[in-house]
This record gives C-alpha cells, structure tokens and sequence, in this order.
C-alpha cells in the first residue's frame, strides 16, 4: 500500500532515500552519495515502474535539484527535500538510531 499510493517519481525518491539510510548503516554510502550500478529497466522493475516512468522521474528530480546521478553515482543534491517529497518516515526500516540522519 504505500507504495501502489506514490507516483512513479515519489517511488524513486523514497527508493534514494531508502538506499541511503541502509547504505550508511554499512559503511556504503558517504555523506548523501552511493554507487547505484543499476540500469534504468533495474529502477524500473524495483519500484514497479516502466523505464520511460523512470527516464521522466530522473528527469524531474533532476530538474528540481534533488539528485545527480553520473556514472553509476547517485548524490542526493538536497536530501531534506527529497525526504519530504518522497514523504520517507524511517521508522518501518527498524534501523533505531542507526537510522539517524
């Protein structure tokens, strides 16, 4: 349900956010940048998507400075606004104060 409730561009902000959060907690992540060595029919698939879904939302949150994604590199560019545009809560990753960002 919460995700069938968002758009295809929210699904892929909450999905950033998301990755982020778990990536931090491994070490895999620095700062608001992690490798995503996923194709855009990968993304697709993930958020249950089409591609061109997926090549319009990267767009878009391109285009409101959210992300940049560039060689299999996503920096998320103003991660409190992605947050709040994807309406990501952490509490269902069960991650405690891991999950403190």
């Amino acid at each position: 349900m919460n995700v069938g409730r968002r758009s295809a561009v929210e699904r892929l902000a909450h999905l950033f956010c998301e990755l982020l959060l778990r990536l931090r907690v491994v070490g895999a992540a620095v700062e608001t940048s992690y490798k995503l060595p996923l194709t855009q029919v990968d993304l697709a698939d993930t958020a249950g998507i089409t591609s061109v879904h997926v090549n319009r939302s990267l767009r878009e949150l391109r285009q409101q400075g959210l992300i940049e994604l560039k060689g299999g590199q996503l920096t998320i560019l103003d991660y409190a606004r992605l947050r709040a545009f994807a309406e990501f809560r952490t509490n269902y990753l069960h991650l405690g104060e891991r999950a403190a960002a």
